[in-house]
């Protein structure tokens, strides 16, 4: 009675019959029953195969958390930046704002790695700019389907695609692709080119969040020659 739903029906789910609930049903009995958020995300898991789309609920949020993993990396050698689901650049390290640029320098609502990325100083930065821009926004596609009917996003999207021809034909492409690891190659004007393992990392805590790190890569060993 508390969940909304007939003795008759959650029976038949007890007893496992051919009945699909909805995610929204789902919800309602964790709440009703008093499941942990873990225990309502596996219940997803064993109902659809996958976990419900909502993000893990913990005592930090989503971006505190990729905001402090960020603060903890500044020292490191290799850039390191977090990012929201519309590719604003909520942290990064020394190494990032030398190697990318220093974000918190930019006025906030620019502080977007799309943006960045169509502007004269990233087609500098970025090497081998075409593919690997294609390739982000490729990805970013994927990661946002579960909230493509978020308002801001779309306006996103088509103010890119209002501002950025290239970005218009890249999205158009309809390309995607999963958070795959990725050869990066970036120039820097006193300490030249590059070439790094961008590796995208994303957990339930802080999703939809993203952090990439940026591992060397050595001349002449297997991660560059696999790029040829």
């Amino acid at each position: 009675m508390l969940a909304g739903l007939s003795p008759t029906w959650y029976t038949y789910l007890e007893q496992g019959r051919e009945i699909r609930p909805s995610p929204e049903v789902l919800d309602s009995l964790a709440r009703v029953l008093g499941l942990t958020e873990d225990e309502r995300r596996y219940m997803h898991s064993l109902a659809y195969g996958k976990t419900s789309r909502a993000p893990l609920q913990g005592d930090v949020s989503a971006e505190d958390l990729v905001k402090r993993l960020v603060a903890s990396m500044d020292d490191a050698p290799y850039p390191v930046y977090g990012a929201n689901l519309y590719v604003d650049v909520i942290a990064c390290n020394r190494a990032a704002a030398e190697w990318y640029t220093d974000f918190g320098a930019v006025a906030e609502d620019q502080r977007n790695m799309l943006r960045w990325l169509f502007s004269a100083e990233g087609r500098e930065r970025v090497q081998n700019w075409e593919a690997d821009v294609s390739d982000i926004i490729a990805r970013w596609r994927t990661a946002i389907m579960p909230s493509i009917e978020d308002d801001r996003l779309g306006a996103l999207v088509a103010d890119l695609k209002a501002r950025h021809p290239d970005f218009s034909r890249m999205w158009d492409n309809h390309d995607v692709r999963e958070l795959r690891s990725r050869l990066r190659t970036l120039r820097h004007p006193t300490l030249g080119d590059r070439t790094f393992r961008a590796l995208t990392m994303q957990s339930v805590e802080f999703t939809p969040c993203i952090v990439v790190f940026h591992m060397p890569v050595q001349p002449g060993d297997k991660w560059e020659l696999s790029r040829q």
